[in-house]
């Protein structure tokens, strides 16, 4: 996925990850899932997800796009279902996160939301969304608008997600992509050059920094429930 003919190399400089990176960095590369949210056949949605691939892994980010399409409606399939597992198995891999929408009546799709209510916020002890990054990206059928996108955001910050400032809507996307889905030079290809960048800084800067995310909250559960281990050992 390295064909960026709508780039200007030279205005897009490499990301030193020197700049950027904590002391407890792990050192590879920024691992990020993508999320869409369409199943049509020629889904925008999907389009945007793969451009923005296309542009973390120039940036020297790792990439994996979830296909959402044989996911069951949220509490329809037991957690073991294959799509379930691999979906899950993606967000415990991850570090940062990009959300791609259409606008359906005013609000993300289902199909986005099914996959995020499928992500709990802690998985046996692990919590696979929590202190990760987070960019947004909506398509639009008509004029620009940002309701998809507010409430992504909104579902974000639920998720306990480091969502970056940026995010990118593209207004009437049936005209922005050609006939092969590839995205066409705009102003807003531009932007999503922007959040990708900005996924990948705020990605090298939050990961390692384990301190960010440690809640006090947390820290009470934990303690209680040690406790009731370290007393049930007892009886």
């Amino acid at each position: 996925m390295s064909d960026l003919p709508n780039l200007d190399l030279d205005l897009l400089m490499p990301i030193d990850p020197a700049l950027y990176t904590a002391p407890g960095d792990p050192g590879h590369a920024p691992r990020i899932l993508i999320l869409y949210g369409s199943l049509r056949e020629r889904s925008f949605s999907r389009f945007v997800a793969e451009e923005a691939a296309r542009l973390l892994e120039h940036l020297g980010a790792e990439v994996r796009i979830f296909d959402p399409s044989g996911l069951p409606l949220p509490d329809a399939a037991p957690e073991d279902h294959p799509k379930v597992a691999e979906l899950r198995g993606l967000a415990n891999w991850s570090e940062g996160m990009v959300w791609s929408s259409p606008e359906r009546h005013g609000a993300m799709t289902g199909i986005l939301k099914a996959q995020i209510d499928w992500i709990p916020l802690s998985l046996g002890g692990i919590r696979p969304s929590q202190g990760k990054t987070l960019a947004l990206c909506q398509v639009c059928g008509g004029s620009q608008s940002f309701n998809a996108l507010n409430q992504m955001r909104v579902l974000g910050r639920w998720m306990r997600m480091v969502t970056i400032p940026n995010q990118s809507s593209v207004a009437k996307a049936w005209d922005e992509f050609d006939k092969a889905g590839r995205m066409k030079p705009s102003p807003y290809y531009n932007r999503i050059v922007d959040v990708m960048e900005e996924l990948v800084k705020f990605t090298l800067m939050t990961r390692g920094r384990p301190a960010l995310t440690d809640r006090y909250s947390e820290r009470v559960e934990s303690r209680e429930a040690l406790s009731k281990r370290v007393n049930a050992s007892r009886i």
